[in-house]
């Protein structure tokens, strides 16, 4: 828990400069047993004008701001490697701290790897905003398919930008039974489904905050690891203190804190 106490660090020193500045239950149809290349995947081509208005800049090596998804990526990755990892859970204390937008860059900057290919999964069934980063068309999504009006093959679509693609299962409304969802067993045959389906893929899930609601800690479980993403000037020393108490039976892989500068070269810290 290194990375978090640096964390705490970074927000204490934060709040200090902020006071001198100033003073339902159901189940989705089970379908066969999914091939990744299955035709029923839904192919879609990402604009690169939309991906770099709403922040997402790891699709390209040439990018300056990418090449630090890129760092934290190979990081990430390392990690996970070691344990043989495969589901990785983006979290946040509050809204605004950018884990949306961290695990859309984490997720196609792992996507320009020649041998390594990945599977983003939008789980903030409060707010989902993945397709919304991505610029992806409308589906039923993973509601759809949690309720049963669609099979996960037709949920998840294939985002192809240059020689490279990943799958996404995108979020599409807000559920008002976000919590009760996350602690299904519908929602655990989802998760099975997806590892057995998608063994040779890292499964990112962009969750929801973490002291929103009881989401995050109902599914917290079902996954191997957790990324946190705080923000300077927005994310208390309570809050960072408060999630790592959740976390404490969760392995973090990284601490990503966004506004950790101001500096035109950087767009986040991590730890």
């Amino acid at each position: 828990m290194d990375s978090i106490k640096q964390a705490v660090d970074l927000a204490r020193a934060a709040e200090g400069n902020l006071r001198q500045v100033a003073g339902p239950s159901a189940s989705f149809a089970e379908s066969s047993r999914l091939n990744p290349r299955d035709t029923q995947i839904k192919e879609v081509r990402l604009d690169a004008a939309h991906l770099e208005a709403t922040r997402i800049v790891a699709h390209g090596a040439s990018s300056l701001h990418g090449r630090y998804y890129d760092m934290l990526r190979t990081q990430v990755l390392q990690e996970m490697d070691k344990k043989s990892w495969q589901f990785l859970a983006v979290t946040s204390p509050t809204a605004g701290c950018g884990k949306s937008v961290t695990a859309c860059n984490l997720a196609v900057s792992i996507a320009r790897l020649p041998e390594r290919s990945v599977l983003l999964v939008d789980l903030d069934l409060r707010k989902p905003m993945v397709a919304d980063y991505l610029g992806l068309g409308q589906n039923d999504g993973v509601l759809g398919v949690l309720e049963g009006r669609a099979t996960l093959s037709s949920a998840i679509l294939q985002a192809s930008i240059g020689p490279n693609s990943l799958l996404v299962l995108p979020g599409s409304v807000p559920s008002s039974g976000s919590s009760e969802w996350m602690a299904s067993q519908t929602m655990g045959t989802l998760l099975q489904s997806i590892k057995r389906d998608f063994r040779s893929r890292i499964v990112i899930f962009d969750l929801p905050p973490m002291l929103l609601g009881d989401d995050v800690i109902s599914i917290l479980p079902r996954m191997d690891a957790a990324l946190l993403v705080a923000a300077v000037g927005s994310t208390s020393v309570a809050d960072i203190k408060e999630c790592q108490k959740h976390l404490q039976r969760t392995s973090v892989v990284r601490v990503v804190v966004n506004k950790a500068t101001e500096t035109a070269g950087s767009y986040y810290g991590y730890y």
